[in-house]
């Protein structure tokens, strides 16, 4: 048992057995795509999470005839400054700010052009952002509709929980391929297992013979196949990284700020800036990806070998 019982002994030949750079090479293709899902279902939250802890907090006023006297208001004044008051005195607001005219041309200058004369008068447009977790009470719209009826509400509610669904489906889609990434892994780690234990079926019958155990010759293999799992996993993972990090940094101006991942105060290369700017979440499930593939190398391994050993005579 002596012979059985020594670690670095390889008994098996599983060097010949077992393709030291095809299964690699195999793993790391699976683990770069897995490593491009997790990427784009990070990506996915990261957008919806900006949008809704921003774009959905902003409420858009429109008054039309602004310059019009407002109704039953305790002193004379404009359509316009009565809903702006009445906005302003709403705790739910945390900011209130009525376009003038620039902004009001800025605004309309992709569609109308610079130079657009209006016909008819524009109605005034307000922006307020609703405090964090606020929402718009029924006492502003009623007052709103009384001082100035006719003026327009309109949140970004609707565009927030369509893309919070859109996203939840893209992550949807990332898990379903980091899934279908695995089962394929599994499927090739089984096939490469059975190739090298019909290669190696006299050795095992014999060593078999000799007192060698089933838990013997699986650990054997899912060792081999886990070390091997474990190099390609890194691989695909390492070649996903530059990718990453460019996607990164072009969807930069997208979210409110660099998710820096590293102190920034921490001196690095330059070229390391897009990969360290990548959210933290995702270096972590990225580091996650070697280990992840080294233990379904192992355990299919374990599962295949000791299953062809059952069937043995």
């Amino acid at each position: 048992m002596g012979l059985f019982s020594r670690r670095r002994a390889d008994g098996l030949a599983l060097r010949r057995a077992l393709p030291e750079r095809s299964l690699p090479a195999l793993v790391a293709a699976m683990g770069f795509l897995a490593a491009l899902a997790l990427g784009a279902g990070v990506a996915a939250r990261t957008l919806a999470e900006r949008w809704a802890g921003g774009e959905s907090a902003m409420v858009t006023v429109q008054v039309p005839d602004p310059d019009a006297p407002a109704a039953n208001t305790p002193a004379p004044k404009t359509r316009a400054a009565a809903v702006q008051e009445a906005l302003t005195h709403q705790p739910a607001f945390a900011r209130i700010h009525m376009l003038d005219t620039t902004e009001l041309d800025q605004l309309l200058r992709p569609w109308l052009g610079g130079d657009a004369h209006f016909a008819l008068p524009l109605p005034a447009v307000i922006e307020a952002t609703l405090a964090s977790g606020g929402t718009i009470p029924d006492a502003v719209t009623r007052t709103l509709e009384t001082q100035a009826p006719g003026t327009l509400i309109e949140r970004n509610t609707v565009w927030s929980e369509r893309l919070g669904a859109l996203a939840d489906s893209l992550q949807a889609c990332a898990a379903l391929a980091i899934v279908v990434v695995a089962a394929i892994v599994t499927l090739v780690l089984m096939i490469v297992t059975r190739a090298g234990l019909h290669a190696r079926r006299r050795t095992i019958d014999i060593i078999h013979g000799l007192g060698a155990t089933d838990s013997y010759i699986a650990s054997r293999f899912a060792r081999r196949t886990g070390v091997l799992s474990l190099i390609g996993g890194t691989i695909g993972a390492a070649a996903a990284l530059p990718l990453l990090g460019i996607l990164a940094h072009l969807a930069a101006p997208f979210v409110a700020a660099p998710v820096t991942a590293i102190d920034p105060g921490w001196s690095h290369a330059p070229w390391l800036t897009p990969v360290l700017d990548l959210p933290r979440a995702l270096l972590l499930a990225l580091a996650c990806l070697p280990p992840g593939a080294a233990v379904i190398g192992w355990g299919t391994a374990q599962f295949t070998v000791r299953s062809w050993l059952r069937r043995l005579p």
